[in-house]
């Protein structure tokens, strides 16, 4: 391979016309470019995709799918239950139904109750979704799980 001894810096010293482009508009227009924006990055200007952009082109990783776009669920385990009942029995919050106490986790943002650890007095809970452990725990102890989603399964 030759040599570059003159720079292309060096060359285009001194104002000509056309500084050393030949006649009419060579290296002038939008021709030059090869389009607009990132046209051609598949195609002629293929080397540079490779050299400056190598991700521009196919897909990594791994997006899990929601129950709904952009929401994140809050659960609560059916152990807690009794805290929260105890504290509301402390600060006169509590509310009974039919010698149940009622907790109402959907006005405190709560989605989901879920099945994990004990509960020991009858409670009366509201709820968006429940699983079908903590259901049967809570009946169990001589509550009732009130949903107001069905959900399918």
């Amino acid at each position: 391979m030759v040599v570059r001894r003159k720079k292309k810096s060096r060359k285009l010293r001194g104002r000509t016309r056309t500084m050393g482009w030949g006649r009419i508009g060579q290296h002038r227009k939008s021709g030059s470019r090869g389009g607009h924006g990132a046209a051609g990055l598949g195609k002629h200007k293929w080397t540079w995709t490779i050299k400056y952009a190598p991700t521009w082109y196919g897909k990594k990783g791994f997006n899990p799918p929601r129950i709904r776009v952009g929401m994140e669920v809050r659960a609560v385990n059916v152990g807690v239950l009794d805290e929260i009942a105890a504290a509301m029995e402390a600060s006169g919050e509590a509310r009974r139904e039919d010698g149940k106490i009622v907790i109402d986790l959907a006005a405190m943002g709560v989605h989901k109750l879920l099945g994990s650890g004990r509960i020991t007095r009858p409670i009366k809970v509201i709820v968006p979704m429940a699983s079908e452990r903590a259901k049967a725990k809570v009946k169990e102890a001589g509550g009732e799980v009130v949903t107001l989603v069905e959900e399918e399964g």
